[in-house]
């Protein structure tokens, strides 16, 4: 078994004997989970191995801090971590995403009403740049702009190799209530006020359709009177809808949406009873990618996250119903811990917010529009942000002016000045499309 000093020489002899402009894409352990694109002409590239990365290097209980691999998955690191009473203060819902795909993809979760995103909790990276070179990133050290700007740039600026992150206490058990509410306002001001008094440990939430809301609101319990998981026959986002309150293991909760959030695969009883045991979000990308190349793109369902400020919430809402009127969705507020360096400096200027929602659209197949050109549209005439894990249609222009590229064009000269890991808009926006 490889040291971890020993796997960053082979990346770095890798990428140092990578010659020309020819692009490259990463190889890793776990599955992508990015919106399947059957046309991503990534598929063609040149590999650079990282798929060994998968070890948690150190826990320190008395800092409640942990040093790990990229490829590190959040159940093994919530398995790890829990026997020293400790958990990462952001775990995204699915099992598998890596903590190097949640820095690169701006990951959050329930806890991010207060904390942000995962990338958000982190105090130092090691980055391989394409020359080859190691850079160690911090947010106050000479790299800092390096830090702040592998986030949310989907590797298109270095591999981060290893991370350092905060952890926080936590009990093995979460209590989670289920607050009702018939109307946006109301939902809306139930929000506000956890957000304004920080008094729970998780929120986030379904709205199951225009007078249905749920809050859920979970809390760190030592003991419960009964457990539930769902990773079988149970559907957590149905389950919302008739119970009043749950318990589960601290682990249960936080991958209770990895049989999907809104898009629960099988759907059937019978189908759940059968297979639901074996099926979950990481065995139904791996099928998707082995089949791609005859599975039409127009059948893969529409996903995507979009980033609402919480002031025009209302505004989405209204239009959403009559544009798209597609439900449940899935409500995580968002903290914006910080104006971003990746986010355009205009963008700040014009939105003030600092609470914003994540109205999450799974599993929508509509087909008979562009929907996701229909999101940018709408989103840039709001101020809204589209996450880029799925179909991405924006203009050059529109897509800079949310992003930041002067601090990315800086970083890019220093990590990558032959392109080779692409630019992000070229990535996002045409790769992925199958486009040149």
């Amino acid at each position: 078994m490889l040291t971890h000093d020993q796997k960053i020489s082979r990346i770095t002899r890798q990428l140092q004997n990578h010659h020309g402009t020819n692009p490259v894409s990463i190889k890793k352990k776990s599955v992508s989970h990015e919106v399947p694109k059957p046309n991503d002409k990534r598929h063609l590239d040149e590999k650079i191995d990282v798929s060994d990365l998968t070890e948690i290097i150190s826990i320190d209980p008395k800092n409640q801090t942990c040093v790990a691999e990229s490829g590190v998955t959040f159940v093994d690191l919530v398995n790890a971590t829990i026997k020293y009473g400790l958990v990462p203060i952001v775990v995204p819902e699915l099992k598998t995403i890596t903590i190097g795909g949640a820095v690169a993809g701006c990951s959050i979760e329930s806890m991010s009403y207060k904390f942000g995103g995962f990338h958000d909790t982190c105090l130092e990276y090691e980055v391989i740049t394409a020359k080859g070179e190691v850079l160690i990133c911090t947010p106050e050290n000479e790299n800092k702009l390096v830090f702040q700007m592998v986030h949310g740039t989907f590797g298109t600026l270095g591999i981060v190799t290893k991370l350092k992150f905060r952890l926080v206490p936590a009990k093995p058990y979460v209590k989670v209530t289920y607050e009702k509410y018939q109307t946006l306002e109301e939902y809306k001001a139930a929000i506000w006020r956890r957000f304004e008094n920080k008094d729970a440990d998780f929120m986030d939430g379904i709205i199951h359709s225009p007078t249905e809301y749920v809050l859920s609101i979970g809390n760190f319990v030592d003991q419960a009177p009964y457990t539930h998981n769902y990773d079988w026959m149970r559907v957590y986002y149905l389950s919302t809808k008739k119970r009043k309150e749950d318990y589960l293991r601290t682990p249960d909760y936080f991958f209770r949406y990895d049989k999907g959030v809104t898009n629960v695969t099988p759907k059937t009883f019978l189908g759940r009873l059968l297979f639901g045991k074996f099926i979950n979000s990481t065995n139904i990308l791996k099928l998707v990618e082995k089949f791609r190349r005859i599975i039409p793109a127009d059948k893969i369902p529409i996903t995507l996250d979009t980033f609402i400020p919480f002031s025009k919430i209302n505004t989405f809402m209204e239009w959403y119903e009559k544009e798209v009127n597609f439900f449940p969705l899935w409500c995580v507020p968002y903290k914006i811990v910080r104006k971003y360096e990746w986010v355009s400096e205009k963008y700040f200027e014009k939105i003030k917010d600092e609470l914003f929602l994540d109205i999450a659209i799974y599993g929508l197949s509509k087909r008979d529009k562009n929907y996701y050109r229909m999101f940018e549209e709408e989103l840039i005439d709001i101020g809204g942000i589209k996450t880029l894990i799925s179909g991405n249609y924006y203009s050059e222009q529109e897509f800079w002016e949310t992003w930041n590229k002067k601090n990315y064009d800086t970083v890019k000269q220093q990590t990558d000045p032959k392109n080779i890991f692409r630019d992000l808009y070229t990535k996002s926006c045409r790769t992925t499309r199958g486009l040149n």
